[in-house]
């Protein structure tokens, strides 16, 4: 499987010859991945806010959603010119503005899309913290090295065995869907015994007999901390400011939404996405304090930071703000 490095090497020769991109597009294609993570960009879509705030703008503008297994397939499709928005996590946005500022390829983030942990669970009765892991245990996560559950585990390793051991579990972690991990750690029939998931998989997962938390990636970086952002690259971000701005306060508007109607938005993340999961169930996770809708970046430094310590990004950002698009300037980030 390419790893998100050889997907922006391989894809970048393509936008070369992807053509110009249209001042203000009359079709806007977003991808989106599986989960909580992507409760505003489903009610955005179900309630057309982006098309009710476009045509504010003074523009016309059709949405076309699409769904994508993992990271490394929305960053491709970006990459090609085959989506104009997707909302992976930091390592992702640190990754390719790494690999493409300053160059026609720019990719950069318009807005943070929430707040939300990441949890590392197990079905291994012997594992209480991540010391307790050894050659015979398999974590999945959504890619290997290069997602925030990954960069997180190794921000733990290095608190436990010091910098220099930070990826001493990396050996040990496989790449799985969200979707399938879950499935597999629950049917305690597969070499899966840990997964390091997020919202709505982990709370299926610790209602599960026999499995509980390891560790959340809050308790890791001390704090709350971004899970998803918003990229779109430089050149159709400069050809569109009205649509860009119209997809800043579709956000904003969801996230109001979601905070005010925590039940609502669960019926229509429901609706939607086909999940087999009770309505009360559902509105709890919303509504959960560990989450938070939200358009501000909060705590990406400490992510960037430490990719940039272990030489998973050549370039070190000032701030948050020189990965981010002006839209996202004024927010009291981090």
């Amino acid at each position: 499987m390419r790893t998100l490095l050889k997907i922006v090497g391989v894809a970048l020769a393509g936008l070369l010859v992807a053509g110009s991109v249209q001042a203000e597009v009359a079709k806007v294609r977003v991808s989106r991945q599986f989960g909580l993570p992507y409760l505003p960009m489903i009610v955005i879509e179900a309630q057309r806010l982006l098309e009710k705030n476009a045509k504010a703008s003074g523009i016309d503008v059709e949405a076309e959603w699409s769904q994508r297994a993992g990271p490394a397939a929305d960053l491709d499709a970006l990459l090609a010119g085959q989506a104009d928005f997707i909302g992976p996590g930091i390592p992702t946005l640190a990754t390719v503005w790494d690999k493409t500022i300053g160059t026609p390829q720019e990719v950069r983030a318009l807005i943070a899309m929430q707040s939300m942990p990441y949890v590392l669970v197990t079905r291994n009765p012997a594992i209480k913290t991540i010391a307790d892991f050894t050659d015979k245990d398999k974590i999945a996560l959504p890619a290997v090295k290069l997602t925030g559950h990954a960069i997180a585990l190794e921000m733990e390793s290095a608190k436990i065995w010091g910098p220099e051991h930070y990826n001493k579990l990396d050996s040990i972690t496989i790449t799985r869907s969200h979707a399938d991990a879950a499935a597999a750690l629950m049917s305690n029939q597969s070499e899966i015994d840990a997964h390091f998931a997020s919202a709505p998989f982990y709370y299926y997962e610790l209602a599960t007999p026999g499995i509980h938390q390891v560790l959340k990636s809050y308790d890791t970086l001390g704090a709350k901390h971004t899970n998803g952002v918003l990229l779109t690259s430089k050149k159709f971000h400069d050809a569109n400011p009205k649509l860009c701005a119209a997809m800043v306060a579709a956000f904003e508007e969801a996230d109001t939404f979601i905070k005010a109607h925590p039940r609502e938005a669960g019926q229509i993340y429901l609706d939607v996405t086909k999940d087999k999961i009770a309505l009360d169930a559902l509105e709890k996770m919303v509504a959960d304090p560990d989450v938070e809708y939200t358009t501000t970046p909060i705590n990406v430094m400490k992510v960037v930071d430490f990719m940039h310590e272990v030489g998973r990004i050549k370039k070190k950002p000032a701030s948050w703000k020189d990965m981010f698009f002006p839209e996202a300037h004024g927010l009291n980030g981090s």
